[in-house]
C-alpha cells in the first residue's frame, strides 16, 4: 500500500496495479481515488508506463513483457512471498519435485507455479500424490496464507507417501499468529466476525477456524454489512481481521456494535519491516 502511495508521489497519476495491491476492496478503491488503476494483465498497461505488481507474486512472464513494453515495474511483492519463489527455483535446480500447497488459482499460486515446474496440491480437489520412486527427492512448499491446521493434515498426507519430503514453513507470520488469536477468541465467544474481503485467503481462513472451534463466524468487509439477527442472545461477540484490513475498518464495526468492553486476546508483537523497492528508498 505504502509502495503505491510513494509511486504516485514521485512518478504521478496515472500508476498502473498488476492485480489488487491488497485483496481488500477499501485498500482498492483509496489508491484508486488517488490514481491507482488496477488491472489483471500486464498485456492491458500502456507501453511506457509505471506499473507495480501486486504483494501477491507475479510470474517471470509478467516480467518479460513489462520490458518489451518498456514499462517501469516496481515490485511490491512479499518478501515472504519471494522467499517461496527462490525456494521453487532452488529445488527445482537440485532436480527434486517440488510440490506447492495452495488454493489453485489464487493469485499467489499463480504466481509461484510460474517460477518453476511443480505439483500443486489444492485439498479441495482430494488430490493424489504421485508415488515418485526416484531418486530425486520431494520438497513440499506452501501458500503463504493458508490454515495452519489444514497445512499440518496436507503434509502429514504427503509423508504417508514420502516420508524423507523436505517440508519448507512457509505460512507467514501475520496468517499465523492470526489463526492462533481466532482459535482463542473463538472459545471465548459466541459469535466471531472477521473483517476484510470475501477474495482474500487469510480472512477466509480465520472464518474456517473459527467454526471448525465450533463457533458461529462470519466474514464482512464493514459495518454496512451486520446483520443484527446474527446478534440474538449473543453477549460475547470476538472480533478479528485479515493481514491487509485497515485499522479503520475494524473499528468502525466495533463502534457499531458499541460494546460495554472490549478485551484484547493475542499478544504477540509484530515488529517484522521491509525495505522498499530500490527506486523509491530515495
Amino acid at each position: 500500500m505504502d509502495i503505491v502511495e510513494l509511486a504516485l508521489k514521485q512518478y504521478g497519476k496515472p500508476v498502473f496495479v498488476k492485480h489488487q495491491i491488497v485483496h481488500n476492496p477499501h485498500v482498492v478503491s483509496d489508491l484508486e481515488q488517488r490514481g491507482a488503476i488496477t488491472v489483471e494483465r500486464v498485456e492491458e498497461i500502456p507501453e511506457g508506463s509505471v506499473v507495480v505488481f501486486s504483494a501477491h507474486g507475479s510470474a517471470p512472464s509478467d516480467f518479460e513483457i513489462a520490458r518489451k513494453n518498456n514499462l517501469l515495474v516496481i515490485d511490491a511483492t512479499c518478501p515472504l512471498v519471494t522467499k517461496v519463489h527462490n525456494e521453487a527455483k532452488k529445488y527445482h535446480r537440485e532436480g527434486r519435485h517440488v510440490i506447492l500447497v495452495g488454493h489453485r488459482g489464487h493469485q499467489e499460486v499463480i504466481g509461484t507455479m510460474g517460477q518453476a515446474p511443480m505439483l500443486v496440491m489444492d485439498e479441495r480437489e482430494n488430490p493424489e500424490i504421485p508415488p515418485w520412486d526416484d531418486e530425486a527427492g520431494v520438497t513440499v512448499l506452501t501458500q503463504t496464507t493458508l490454515s495452519v491446521n489444514d497445512t499440518a493434515k496436507a503434509i502429514d498426507d504427503i509423508r504417508s507417501v514420502h516420508p524423507d519430503a523436505i517440508v519448507r514453513n512457509d505460512i507467514c507470520y501475520a496468517t499465523t499468529n492470526r489463526q492462533l488469536a481466532v482459535m482463542e477468541i473463538a472459545k471465548l465467544t459466541q459469535l466471531v466476525l472477521v473483517i476484510g474481503a470475501q477474495n482474500s485467503s487469510n480472512c477466509q481462513r480465520l472464518r474456517e477456524v473459527a467454526e471448525a472451534e465450533g463457533t458461529r463466524s462470519f466474514l464482512i468487509t464493514g459495518p454496512e454489512e451486520l446483520e443484527w439477527g446474527w446478534f440474538e442472545g449473543v453477549e460475547r461477540v470476538g472480533i478479528t481481521s485479515g493481514a491487509s484490513t485497515p485499522e479503520k475498518a475494524v473499528s468502525c464495526v466495533i463502534n457499531s456494535l458499541s460494546p460495554s468492553r472490549v478485551i484484547n486476546v493475542g499478544h504477540v508483537e509484530e515488529n517484522i519491516t521491509f525495505t522498499l523497492p530500490s527506486s523509491l528508498r530515495s
